[in-house]
């Protein structure tokens, strides 16, 4: 009898740096511990650094090195990983000293992007983004980079170095991503303006990776995506029609990717003409992880992103999902209110619980009124809010 094979999880090492200048640094690890469980690894150890400048050879220095490297050994595992960027020379490094394959926080969510893209488009823009990081680890690090003989008879030069080749076909090949990203493009955009002429209301979710958006589309849409506990389960927008009620017609409604803290530029820009949708839409829905320890940073992130895609200045309501996992104590006293984004300006915010459906009604509610065009803060904050949103003292629920 044929017995399927189940291959056991690589045994990682995390590692954190605290160069005491980021006030969002992890000292937990848990961010990164979640990254490689995605990507398919288990977390054995975890290591904690404090520095003030990072080394140029080993990024934390001689002495942490070798202790990692006990704990490698120690613990039988088979990787490292860092939850800051490595240089080239430092990663190469690290890989001679320790000796196992170091990955940086770049490098695994490129994995995990490759794991989870399904549809040509994902694909083709998750392969640009792995090029372009490798075409900055082209460094000397295998015997096959020594310079090549070429030419023709006894007159060849020294021809092209192996590392000189893979770099051009590197580049090549980008390109040519370039070009099929760009053609998927016009696709989109021939799309998204026949959906203008249909005069419907375009609604956007983002938001952190792992705030419920993809749960909360199919709450709201009865769509059926997939949707998970877990990283980026979302990679590809999907849009479906949202019925608001006989008055209000409708509108559509699209699920896209979630960012992360330290999401790589790189990423950002493969993935333009989907955050296009986010872009282009009339409203955005911010579902924002109300029962998260990172409330605030995750908040701060995802504007940053925003910001860089050029839509910061649309319109947004605020959803504050998983209300189900509140405790009694640090529930709101009021379903809809306003808050106060990190810009300064204030917004309406809807608290809800995309698994059992609280404050689903009032979401609608609030997004037929903008459907309508009116301002739905006008009819649904009509009173004043209490001066306390919140029981508990030490939620990480900001007040209003």
């Amino acid at each position: 009898m044929n017995e399927t094979l189940i291959a056991e999880p690589a045994r990682v090492v995390l590692v954190g740096v605290d160069f005491g200048r980021d006030p969002d640094f992890d000292d937990s690890l848990d961010e990164l511990a979640l990254l490689a469980s995605t990507a398919g690894d288990q977390a054995v150890a975890r290591v904690i650094a404090r520095r003030k400048a990072p080394d140029a050879a080993l990024f934390v220095g001689s002495g942490k090195a070798d202790e990692i490297k006990a704990l490698v050994l120690g613990e039988r595992a088979e990787a490292v990983l860092f939850d800051q960027a490595l240089s080239p020379i430092q990663q190469r490094n690290l890989e001679t000293h320790l000796g196992v394959p170091v990955a940086d926080r770049t490098a695994l969510i490129l994995e995990i992007f490759a794991q989870r893209a399904r549809s040509h488009e994902g694909k083709l823009q998750v392969e640009l983004a792995q090029l372009q990081y490798l075409a900055t680890r082209l460094v000397r690090r295998w015997s096959h980079l020594e310079r090549q003989r070429g030419g023709i008879g006894a007159r060849g030069g020294p021809g092209e170095r192996q590392m000189e080749l893979d770099r051009r076909m590197i580049d090549e090949r980008i390109k040519q991503l370039k070009i099929r990203l760009q053609k998927v493009e016009r696709q989109r955009n021939t799309q998204r303006k026949a959906r203008a002429r249909g005069g419907q209301l375009r609604v956007s979710l983002v938001g952190y990776t792992n705030a419920g958006k993809s749960t909360l589309f199919n709450a709201l849409t009865k769509a059926g995506s997939y949707a998970a506990d877990q990283l980026f389960a979302t990679l590809d927008t999907t849009t479906r029609a949202l019925y608001l009620g006989p008055d209000n017609g409708g509108a559509l409604l699209s699920d896209t990717v979630g960012f992360i803290r330290d999401l790589p530029h790189k990423l950002v820009e493969a993935f333009k003409a989907t955050l296009q949708e986010a872009a282009d839409a009339h409203l955005l829905l911010h579902v924002i992880d109300c029962d998260s320890p990172k409330l605030l940073e995750q908040w701060a992130e995802v504007e940053r992103v925003l910001a860089e895609i050029e839509c910061a200045d649309t319109p947004q309501i605020v959803v504050f999902n998983k209300l189900d996992r509140l405790p009694e104590g640090a529930r709101p006293r009021r379903m809809v209110d306003q808050v106060q984004r990190p810009d300064g300006s204030r917004v309406l915010r809807v608290f809800v619980s995309a698994y059992s459906g609280e404050g689903l009604p009032e979401l609608r509610s609030a997004l037929a009124a903008v459907a309508r065009g009116e301002d739905p803060a006008a009819s649904l904050c009509s009173a004043p809010p209490p001066p306390a949103l919140i029981d508990t003292a030490d939620s990480p629920i900001p007040h209003p």
